[in-house]
């Protein structure tokens, strides 16, 4: 009689996160090719010295403002969430967990932060690994096991490990300067005289760029929120990684995924391990990925 294997075909956690970091750089290549065009169809429409003033001013208002939030960008955290340091003698299995994990990993220990929720989650932010924090809710230190905990932690800790937050930074700043450009160009037309003497601002450059400016916002949003769930996936491996295990990242998302939703600002929703407004389907326009698929995804590591 035929037996038939019915297990899942195992994947290597090595092979899960280097495939995720090479489709997470492809997605940021992408954001650079529509940067790329859009400059070229400007340039073709307006003259030189009007491209490069239009460029400049993008360049210069986006990395400022994005330069700020990035160096920034724990305090602005951890103040949206009302947060509070995480006393060691409160929180003892919290510190031990982390302390445990970064000792494995080879990270330095972050600052350790509690946000007051009764729901599980947690994120981590901080420019490197040198100025990194982690902020689990109580729900999180009340409602996980030990191992369930150290799953989550390794999570927040993959991120800090990967330099997440600066390359969610590099990607904010290509968008940002794309969404610039693409006002500026689209106000400038109503300055723009009819006819032109330029033989380079034809109506075809014209009206592709029209239609870039339009749609190229948008699409590099759709593009930069695809990354977020590819980083996911990848922290989701890495942290397996690190504790050898999916056993405890898997169980800590069952019990989120069967979890309230969390009232939280939407400026800071994507730096959570997991959707705190629980929605039930994870299309183009989320930044997490579907808890189930990430389960999946964890049992075959």
């Amino acid at each position: 009689m035929l037996k038939f294997n019915m297990e899942p075909a195992r994947i290597s956690f090595y092979d899960q996160i280097a495939r995720n970091k090479r489709k997470s750089f492809f997605l940021m290549f992408c954001i650079f090719l529509v940067f790329l065009l859009l400059g070229y169809v400007i340039s073709q429409v307006y003259s030189v010295v009007s491209f490069f003033s239009i460029m400049i001013f993008a360049i210069i208002i986006s990395i400022s403002y994005i330069l700020i939030s990035y160096y920034n960008s724990d305090k602005i955290a951890l103040a949206s969430v009302n947060s509070r340091p995480a006393s060691r003698n409160e929180f003892r299995q919290y510190y031990d967990s982390v302390e445990g994990l970064c000792l494995a990993s080879g990270l330095p220990t972050p600052k350790l932060y509690v946000m007051q929720n009764e729901q599980i989650n947690a994120f981590a932010t901080g420019r490197d690994p040198q100025h990194a924090v982690i902020c689990v809710t109580t729900g999180a230190l009340e409602k996980l096991n030990k191992q369930e905990l150290e799953g989550v932690l390794s999570h927040e800790l993959s991120h800090i490990a990967n330099f997440d937050i600066r390359f969610m930074t590099l990607a904010a700043v290509m968008v940002g300067m794309i969404a610039i450009i693409s006002q500026m160009f689209l106000r400038s037309l109503w300055f723009r005289s009819g006819g032109g003497d330029d033989n380079k601002g034809n109506a075809i450059f014209l009206l592709i760029g029209i239609i870039l400016a339009i749609f190229a916002p948008i699409a590099v949003q759709l593009v930069q929120l695809a990354i977020s769930r590819k980083r996911e996936f990848t922290a989701d491996a890495t942290a397996v990684q690190f504790t050898r295990t999916p056993t405890g990242l898997a169980n800590a998302l069952r019990k989120i995924k069967n979890d309230k939703p969390m009232k939280v600002n939407k400026a800071v929703a994507s730096l959570f391990m997991s959707d705190p407004f629980r929605q039930k389907v994870a299309g183009m326009f989320s930044t997490h990925p579907s808890i189930d698929e990430r389960i999946k995804i964890l049992e075959k590591l």
